[in-house]
């Protein structure tokens, strides 16, 4: 498969000065942004929960894949320099490469957060407050995503 360099590179380069949202949490863009250079602040509901600053990360895959609006503000923290892919969906039907990707990046945060997840049970204090928001973690590991634009889920 070839590197997502590779893939992106035809792709429009746009620069972000420090302090511009490139996500607003609630809205729609359908696009996709690869991260070339700087550091992004990802933040949902007030809450910070990451910085990226990996060339090559992907952002916006929730809300293209899912069809849902973005689920947080991604600023940038410094000079950003992204890769963005307009009407995402469309364009990742004909790019399978990308698509399994992005597929294989979202598999892998997924097997991290249901391991972390599995440790937190593990180590629980038997609160029932504590349990029952790790079992509603847990069980939406196996459910199906609601909103999401269901081509494969309808099949299911």
């Amino acid at each position: 498969m070839p590197g997502l360099a590779a893939l992106t590179v035809a792709l429009p380069l746009e620069t972000l000065a420090p302090g511009t949202q490139l996500t607003t949490e609630g809205t729609r863009s359908g696009q996709l942004y690869i991260l070339e250079s700087g550091r992004l602040k990802v933040a949902r509901g007030g809450v910070t929960l990451a910085t990226i600053s990996e060339p090559g990360a992907i952002i916006g895959e929730m809300a293209v894949l899912l069809g849902i609006p973005h689920s947080a503000t991604v600023t940038a923290e410094t000079t950003c320099k992204v890769r963005v892919l307009d009407e995402a969906f469309d364009a990742l039907v004909h790019y399978p490469e990308l698509a399994l990707h992005i597929a294989t990046i979202a598999c892998a945060r997924l097997n991290t957060t249901s391991a972390l997840l599995v440790q937190l049970q593990s180590q629980s204090t038997d609160q029932p407050r504590e349990n029952a928001l790790l079992s509603r973690l847990l069980g939406a590991l196996s459910a199906a995503p609601r909103g999401s634009r269901g081509h494969w889920a309808d099949h299911e």
